[in-house]
């Protein structure tokens, strides 16, 4: 097909991801669509899910690797950027971010400060945006739509190409969720634009 590089990236790269939140925010689809996107943009990936007690209410998280080369374990020590949607997964997971990560924070919900110490540190009221949005569930993907601005890993079109699969049968969501990706994207230009400044 004529139109491969409209989704391939195929940087080199080696970069590795922990998304960690409540159940019920999401955490592991957010994780699935980075994962997706990597691999429809031709990179090797693991993604490697854990639940806590409780799938809803109860904490969860999914480490995500995407890297040029073979990986030879799904396993991550450090990461180069960890998405944080609540207090005790920024207490276990913020200080994993290696110097020069990228740590994103939905400052809805998570009510400690974290120092930038290092790192490029986007702090966003997810939820809210989400809610502005009109479907709270949407907060996981303003986080992939901040990530992929960024990071300049995965394209646009790539991710949407992802959603459009994941949401087969449910085609209904796809509107709010790139509206969600989208706003996530302007919010992930502007903390650019902030640091270059």
């Amino acid at each position: 097909m004529g139109d491969d590089n409209f989704y391939f990236s195929m940087k080199n790269i080696n970069e590795s991801i922990i998304c960690a939140g409540f159940g019920g925010q999401g955490i592991m689809t957010l994780g699935k669509v980075l994962a997706n996107a990597a691999m429809v943009a031709g990179y090797h990936v693991t993604w490697m899910p854990s639940y806590g007690a409780e799938v809803r209410g109860g904490t969860a998280h999914a480490m995500i690797k995407i890297s040029s080369e073979p990986i030879a374990s799904p396993m991550v020590r450090e990461v180069d950027t960890a998405i944080i949607m609540n207090d005790p997964s920024l207490q276990k997971f913020g200080p994993k971010v290696k110097e020069g990560g990228l740590l994103i924070v939905n400052t809805s919900i998570v009510s400690a400060h974290p120092e930038k110490a290092g790192r490029d540190l986007v702090l966003a009221p997810l939820t809210d945006e989400a809610l502005e949005i009109g479907n709270i569930k949407t907060a996981n993907m303003i986080a992939v739509g901040i990530y992929i601005a960024i990071k300049g890993v995965l394209k646009e079109n790539t991710v949407d190409k992802v959603m459009e699969k994941m949401a087969a049968g449910r085609e209904k969501i796809l509107p709010v969720n790139r509206k969600a990706v989208e706003r996530g994207m302007e919010i992930g230009q502007r903390q650019k634009a902030k640091g270059k400044g």
